[in-house]
């Protein structure tokens, strides 16, 4: 019943981003805070990525991070379980060092192309559309060559600014992360389906056997969320003012575990 639970649910994040993938990059694209968290992430990677890596991309939509990372010359094997999203990525590829393939991260056994990889990498939250991301984290060993290195980005249990909204009377929304052991209904393009949320305990705990945490970093812990983007249009110089504040403080606790998202990553012993 639950793996029936499980595919059912990734049908529906398949249909809701087939809906999506056409104006995709229109709705997001020029997003000030969206900008600022993918270069943030970006910025992560790239303090880790050796010259010429090989890179598995799980949820990788469009294609945007795809060809970030290729064009700084390392091998990228995009995967995602939205044809609609991979067949926007297709049309933007021009590089050979860009490889694509339809599958879920809860289905990577199946993958057709195994690595081994030099890195792992999953950005905003895609890993989030599943009740069962351990049977994901438990597939990366196998796929990582040794000293290869995972880098997730998610959604934790507990956002500030998120849970701040209390005093705007959005109860739901502030503390809907609080009580999720069953995931939260998303709506994307008309398609609703479920979300869990995964402090970066659960990561560390799940992959311990295996693996060691090299960087943890907090993601719109002080800068907000990317829903509030008006703020960043309409108070610049607080803006600025925070984005310098979040990049001191980003890897420090509390600030590296309460903010909208978190990236961390860990490195495969031996």
């Amino acid at each position: 019943m639950k793996e029936i639970e499980k595919d059912s649910n990734e049908q529906l994040a398949a249909i809701a981003f087939n809906r999506q993938s056409a104006v995709f990059d229109e709705l997001y694209g020029s997003s000030a805070i969206i900008n600022y968290k993918r270069n943030r992430v970006r910025s992560h990677m790239d303090t880790l990525l050796k010259a010429n890596s090989s890179i598995l991309e799980l949820n990788a939509g469009t294609g945007e991070d795809t060809l970030y990372f290729a064009g700084r010359g390392h091998l990228v094997h995009a995967t995602d379980i939205s044809a609609g999203m991979l067949g926007e990525l297709g049309k933007k590829v021009k590089s050979k060092d860009i490889s694509w393939e339809i599958c879920s991260f809860t289905n990577l056994a199946n993958l057709q192309r195994k690595g081994p990889y030099d890195h792992i990498f999953s950005n905003f939250a895609g890993l989030n559309c599943t009740g069962d991301l351990k049977i994901a984290l438990d597939s990366f060993s196998q796929l990582l060559k040794p000293g290869g290195v995972v880098t997730l980005v998610l959604l934790p249990r507990f956002c500030l600014w998120e849970t701040l909204l209390v005093f705007r009377g959005k109860f739901r929304t502030a503390f809907r992360r609080f009580f999720a052991y069953k995931g939260t209904r998303s709506r994307v393009a008309g398609v609703y389906f479920r979300c869990w949320y995964y402090n970066p305990s659960f990561i560390t705990r799940s992959l311990k056997e295996s693996f060691q945490v090299i960087g943890l970093e907090g993601l719109c812990s002080i800068v907000p969320p990317s829903y509030m983007e008006g703020f960043a249009y309409k108070y610049p110089m607080i803006y600025d003012f925070l984005k310098r504040k979040e990049e001191r403080l980003k890897s420090s606790w509390p600030w590296n575990t309460i903010g909208d998202y978190y990236i961390i990553s860990l490195i495969k012993k031996g």
